[in-house]
């Protein structure tokens, strides 16, 4: 291979693009927005108690992207539709707030919406759902918890081929949990990290 060859390979990538990312496993959220009495609130999931990943959890409508998903968002409508058990015209699809890359492995397209409809048919996969105020949110601080993630090489791993071997000394990393309490509900995880950076935008 010449130089020639490789400056044409190299200049068909992209500043944004993502090392790995056909590898990585692609999924598309969406952030319902409903307007009550002049006031807008944000609807949530409770995961089915009966689902093996992640039962009881507080989530918004969302899932893996398919194979006959043209796009993110076109994943995250079906997927919401689906879920709600609505019509993608009962939705407007408002904007995406980016890629949010929570892991190695995955990469999450959330988008943000205005719902036209609350005659919900919820699917065997919800087990409730439940509103929050928007206004509520924007004032309201998260409770932030740090989680250690320890590295744990696996059997076999070849520490002889390192420097400092098997008294390598690996770099302690974390990630900040945040928790929002409202009512007898508890929003963690991906799901809070996500809204969190909405209500990061709209207070900006």
């Amino acid at each position: 291979m010449n130089i020639a060859e490789i400056s044409k390979r190299i200049s068909a990538i992209k500043a944004e693009d993502l090392i790995g990312e056909n590898e990585m496993v692609k999924a598309a959220v969406l952030i319902p927005l409903i307007l009550r009495e002049g006031h807008w609130h944000i609807l949530f999931e409770e995961r089915s108690r009966h689902l093996r990943s992640q039962p009881g959890d507080i989530c918004f409508p969302g899932g893996k992207m398919e194979a006959t998903d043209r796009s993110p968002r076109e994943a995250a409508i079906r997927e919401t539709c689906e879920e709600l058990g609505i019509r993608p015209e009962d939705l407007f699809v408002v904007g995406t707030l980016g890629r949010y890359l929570p892991s190695s492995q995955l990469i999450v397209h959330p988008y943000v919406a205005c719902l036209q409809t609350e005659a919900f048919t919820p699917s065997a996969e919800v087990e409730t759902l439940f509103t929050v105020p928007l206004d509520w949110l924007l004032k309201t601080e998260p409770e932030r918890y740090a989680v250690k993630l320890q590295p744990l090489p696996e059997d076999g791993f070849p520490f002889e081929k390192i420097v400092g071997g098997k008294a390598y000394q690996w770099r302690e990393r974390q990630i900040i949990e945040l928790f929002y309490h409202y009512r007898d509900r508890t929003i963690w995880g991906l799901t809070a990290r996500i809204l969190h950076h909405f209500l990061k935008i709209l207070r900006a």
